[in-house]
């Protein structure tokens, strides 16, 4: 089998990711037939020691924090996150290098009779895209003798793929609004299913949240018997400059200060910072040798594309993932807060499960010139439901079909002085970094 054809054969089943609106029940998501493929592979979920993290935002950007400073501590760490900009080997790494093509299709080759075996019998459903990727991910992590796997939940929380692990600390990122048909309409209801991944006695660090949260946090950690640590209590932080690659901040902390570096933008970054940096402490106070300089040089060259990331400078192009309304509010903040610019010319596309009136709302009058896309992932919105959104705001917008001929006529329309922004969706984002690549002079 090579990389094509294991890729094929895991893309075979059911991918929810490519399926909106689907049902978040326990027969679609039934951790049994997860718990069931990975008895047969050996448990190689239990061999390393296990960071989870859930969240609507920021979940992998921490994730992606934490598994840098281990790897700069000398731990062999590894990260799976998702979804992905554009190989499924982005979604499996250790020490921040990608699963290679050969290692990917041998594994797969390996797991397949086991694959087989459970969809055989059935005994739980089948098994789905992710739940094949997320064995593979442990797989592999076992046959590289990781320490340590960062693991980013896929969706919710309570029954995803993920929340076999057994961790040695939760990390519940910021929660706001989205996959609300799926996971519920309320900030309470949402954070309900995060909050699914806190097993009894572990340790769980929470980022800043709404009070509501907090409160849904605090009951499942008092549940479970968990010990709560919440980040605005933990340290202190506070930006000391910043340009438009990276900006610098200092935090104190319970075993130290830090001056540190992220090469990302914006204030949400530096919450999942010091996040990731409360977390790295518990870790340190729990016999992980990880220095204050380990934590200074891991965060200092993390990356973590496509999140407030300049691709060009005449005129300035920044992608963005925003994918619901409070990220979208985020982002609105950073680029008054980093950017001068003449007009900004907005390129937005989303998926179709997600808030779209929501997200609209919040960037109709930041734009002089939108124009509305969809990407070529199944689960794009239809361009016309998007303007009608713009549309109720009173703003006239244009349409064109795919974002490569979206950028290509707001590129040829900008002056140097504009900024154009491509957001509402990490596939649009995902696009708009390969047609960066291809014909932008990219910073």
């Amino acid at each position: 089998m090579n990389y094509r054809q294991a890729e094929d054969y895991i893309l075979n089943f059911t991918d929810y990711e490519k399926i909106p609106g689907s049902h978040y029940t326990s027969a679609n998501y039934d951790l049994r037939r997860v718990e069931a493929l990975l008895r047969r592979l050996g448990n190689p979920y239990l061999v390393a020691k296990t960071i989870h993290v859930a969240g609507t935002n920021g979940k992998g950007s921490t994730a992606a924090m934490v598994a840098e400073v281990l790897s700069t501590s000398g731990y062999k760490t590894g990260l799976f996150t998702s979804p992905h900009l554009h190989t499924l080997r982005e979604r499996i790494k250790v020490n921040g290098d990608l699963i290679s093509e050969e290692e990917f299709a041998n594994l797969v080759s390996e797991l397949q009779p086991e694959i087989e075996a459970i969809n055989y019998k059935a005994s739980y459903g089948r098994l789905t895209t992710f739940e094949v990727l997320t064995a593979l991910a442990f797989a592999y992590f076992r046959k590289k003798r990781a320490d340590f796997q960062v693991l980013e939940v896929g969706l919710g929380g309570r029954l995803d793929a993920t929340n076999v692990a057994r961790p040695e600390v939760c990390i519940i990122t910021s929660i706001s609004l989205d996959h609300t048909q799926v996971l519920g309409d309320t900030l309470a209801g949402i954070a309900a299913e995060k909050v699914g991944i806190i097993k009894p006695g572990c340790i769980v660090v929470s980022a800043p949240q709404f009070p509501e949260v907090s409160k849904v946090i605090s009951e499942a950690c008092h549940r479970q018997g968990a010990k709560l640590l919440q980040v605005a209590e933990e340290v202190t932080w506070h930006k000391v400059s910043a340009d438009l690659y990276q900006q610098s901040f200092i935090v104190g902390g319970k075993l130290g200060n830090y001056k540190l570096t992220i090469p990302l933008l914006g204030d949400h970054q530096l919450e999942n910072a010091v996040t990731a940096v409360t977390t790295l402490e518990i870790l340190a106070s729990s016999g992980v040798k990880v220095a204050t300089g380990d934590i200074s040089r891991g965060l200092a060259r993390v990356s973590w594309p496509g999140r407030l990331q300049v691709l060009s400078r005449q005129p300035m192009v920044v992608v963005d993932g925003a994918h619901n309304a409070h990220a979208v509010a985020r982002l609105k903040q950073a680029i008054k807060e980093y950017f001068d610019y003449t007009r900004c010319l907005l390129i937005f596309g989303a998926s179709c499960d997600k808030d779209i009136a929501g997200m609209v709302k919040e960037v109709a009058p930041f734009s002089s010139q939108v124009i509305v896309t969809r990407s070529s992932h199944p689960r794009a919105a239809s361009p016309s439901v998007i303007a009608a959104e713009f549309t109720k705001c009173g703003v006239e917008v244009k349409v064109v079909e795919n974002v490569f001929d979206a950028l290509s006529q707001t590129v040829a329309m900008a002056e140097k002085a504009d900024l154009i922004c491509v957001t509402g969706s990490l596939f649009v984002v995902a696009e708009a970094l390969d047609y960066a690549t291809k014909y932008l002079e990219v910073s």
